[in-house]
């Protein structure tokens, strides 16, 4: 059986793949120079683990409260180093990316303070979290004021509008990386980088939390590179490579991540206690992955742009500019392509590749959301996923895949199901 063979089996035909093929070929340059990202940061993350002795003995069990636990510890000076901050939180105990948000907000924020976002709103699971949308145990519940400036209409920071809302209160600045449901661009770490410059110019001891979930790896640097105070992501997004079945992840100063841990745990406590249950060889060899499987799932990214932007589908980012993080939005104009899509990826996946995804009330989201996700882990979107909020401009983000492979036959797939659906001509 060749190539073309496989693909049928898997449900492409061959109009679809030879267009895709078409588009691989632009690629190659593109491609090449992700994968000197990739060798460079698996460099960063061996020397991390190197340096701090990772051993066989980091891999043993503990339960109960986990006291003198090694490899929980050893994890955590690992993640420092590879993000270069003073400390880092890293723990099963950790939910989930909103959890080590609310985690980071609540711990650093005290009543009276004030939130800033000089990016627009914030990922929707985040509005309940600070109170924009009304919720028990909000930080607006606990006398945490908010403020946001929304972004110019080029996608750019409102320098003048940041300026005019930083005051007395303003405590915490929060900067979201990545465009969420949203289809204005992801930042890029320099851009990140010249925004932190900007409000500690302002008001030099404000504290600026960086959202990095799907950045993790994509440049060379990350946020805490360039004066975040604490980064903040979920393990079963980038940096668990796939293998992480739980956890999330908070990297900063002393004092922010003393203060997390706390919030986490108990006063007193801190980071002392948490057992790690078992999970550790999956947290240590996910990182060690990591660098190799968000580069596959930022080509599929790129290879998305490329297919969908020339049959006239408006693409963020589009085919040709950098990428700072793995989520590619394509804006498909109807809920009837936004199903079809989302179909092409289910059908894709090695797990539930039977099940047919349809718009539900998705729990902490104001809008119905479609997500097609056959993965290993729950919820997983370093694995090969996609999802959207049911409202227009109908946009689905499409992301991950924790091998090249399977995100190139994802993205086939999804056009497919287009093509049957008499939504695209090729």
């Amino acid at each position: 059986m060749d190539l073309t063979e496989m693909y049928g089996s898997l449900g492409v035909s061959p109009g679809v793949l030879a267009y895709g093929q078409a588009a691989l070929e632009r690629l190659k340059n593109r491609f090449q120079a992700i994968d000197e990202i990739a060798e460079y940061n698996q460099g960063k993350v061996l020397h991390a683990m190197q340096k701090n002795r990772v051993s066989a003995a980091c891999f043993a069990a503990t339960t109960g409260y986990g006291y003198d636990d090694v490899g929980r510890d050893t994890l955590e000076r690992v993640y420092a180093d590879v993000f270069h901050t003073q400390a880092a939180l890293v723990r099963p105990q950790i939910t989930c990316g909103t959890h080590a948000l609310a985690l980071a907000l609540s711990a650093n924020l005290l009543p009276g303070d004030e939130l800033l976002s000089p990016v627009g709103a914030p990922y929707d699971t985040l509005q309940e979290v600070i109170g924009i949308r009304e919720s028990p145990c909000s930080l607006a519940e606990y006398g945490v004021t908010y403020r946001q400036v929304d972004l110019l209409p080029d996608g750019g920071f409102d320098f003048d509008g940041i300026r005019a809302a930083i005051g007395e209160k303003t405590k915490l600045v929060t900067i979201q990386r990545s465009k969420g449901y949203a289809t204005r661009p992801s930042f890029s770490v320099s851009q990140i980088g010249e925004l932190i410059a900007f409000v500690k110019g302002i008001k030099k001891d404000l504290i600026c939390m960086v959202d990095n979930c799907y950045g993790e790896f994509v440049e060379t640097l990350e946020p805490s590179d360039v004066g975040a105070d604490m980064v903040v992501g979920s393990l079963i997004k980038n940096p668990g490579g796939g293998l992480a079945p739980i956890g999330g992840y908070i990297c900063g100063t002393e004092a922010c991540i003393r203060r997390c841990a706390y919030r986490l745990s108990a006063p007193g406590l801190g980071q002392e206690v948490g057992a790690n249950l078992g999970l550790l060889p999956a947290l240590y060899q996910g990182l060690f992955l990591a660098p190799t499987v968000v580069a596959g799932a930022e080509k599929g990214a790129i290879f998305a742009a490329n297919l969908y932007e020339p049959l006239g589908f408006p693409c963020v980012p589009n085919g040709a500019e950098p990428r700072h993080d793995i989520i590619q939005a394509v804006e498909l104009g109807s809920k009837e392509a936004m199903e079809a899509f989302c179909k092409g990826i289910q059908a894709a996946a090695p797990v539930d590749s039977f099940a047919t995804p349809l718009p539900w009330d998705m729990p902490g989201y104001e809008d119905q959301v479609i997500m097609a996700a056959g993965a290993f882990v729950q919820g997983s979107s370093i694995e090969l996923s996609a999802d959207g909020p049911i409202r227009p401009p109908y946009a689905v983000y499409f992301q991950g895949g924790l091998t090249w492979y399977h995100a190139k036959l994802g993205i086939l797939l999804s056009l497919q199901k287009l093509v049957e659906a008499g939504l695209v001509t090729l």
